[in-house]
């Protein structure tokens, strides 16, 4: 049996309806039984669904938010975060208001962003949180991570533009499909980074740890870790990433991950 279990949120836990079966809570409830950890691992922010899904999957536990830029301790909110270069800001905004491009900014719990309107309103929703939308200048406290939010054709042109310093994580949500989330991180910084200070924590090596995800920016943590699965669902880089393949995120494949950590 494996010690800990890094778990994607779009299209690995939830699935094209923006839920999560009852029969993958069941079998991590299994896996947890048998002594196995939990580890949320995704691009989303510690706030509304994706903080609720961490409680549930292991309420006593540390989890990967924001692509490794932030590390939220379930139960106390205690962080391990990493802090954005400020340095970068000024330029990344600049670019947002020339290209017409959204640019979301976010803290551990908060966010603000470049361009209220229909794509901000409809990633609240998807994130679970209030539509209060903020300009940066407002936004108070440590700026851990950027993201960019941008229709799927400029996926190339962001990804094309020099980010000096910065490491960007794209992945897409069954859920908003006309969009590309471009996450900006510090170098180095990344769900593969994070999953492994987790396993620290706990005090296992990355032997032990399996990663589940579907999408590009879980690529570094899947090469990370000694057992890679990958979503029926998952794109080409997670595919190539991955040593093992499950089904569905609607058929529930998780849960076949799940069984794969206990048989290990």
């Amino acid at each position: 049996m494996l010690g800990l279990v890094g778990v994607d949120v779009d299209g690995t836990l939830v699935g094209t309806d923006n839920r999560v079966r009852e029969d993958v809570w069941a079998a991590i409830e299994r896996g947890r039984a048998a002594g196995m950890h939990f580890a949320i691992c995704t691009g989303r922010p510690a706030v509304g669904n994706a903080l609720e899904y961490a409680q549930r999957l292991d309420p006593d536990g540390w989890h990967v938010f924001q692509n490794g830029a932030s590390i939220v301790h379930a139960r106390t909110g205690e962080s391990l975060s990493a802090a954005f270069p400020e340095e970068a800001l000024p330029g990344l905004l600049n670019m947002a208001h020339e290209r017409g491009w959204l640019l979301e900014l976010y803290t551990d719990t908060d966010m603000a962003v470049t361009q209220p309107g229909d794509v901000a309103r409809r990633h609240a929703d998807l994130l679970g949180i209030p539509y209060r939308p903020q300009p940066p200048e407002a936004l108070e406290g440590t700026v851990v991570r950027v993201q960019w939010v941008v229709p799927r054709e400029d996926e190339g042109t962001v990804t094309a533009t020099p980010h000096p310093g910065l490491d960007l994580h794209p992945a897409g949500s069954p859920v908003m499909r006309d969009v590309m989330f471009i996450s900006v991180t510090r170098a180095g910084v990344n769900k593969g980074s994070a999953l492994g200070r987790i396993a620290h924590r706990y005090g296992f090596g990355m032997d032990r740890v399996m990663m589940v995800g579907d999408g590009e920016n879980d690529v570094t943590a899947l090469r990370a870790v000694g057992h890679p699965v990958a979503m029926g669902n998952a794109d080409a880089p997670a595919r190539e990433a991955a040593r093992y393949q499950v089904g569905h995120v609607d058929q529930g494949g998780l849960i076949g991950a799940v069984d794969l950590a206990l048989g290990l």
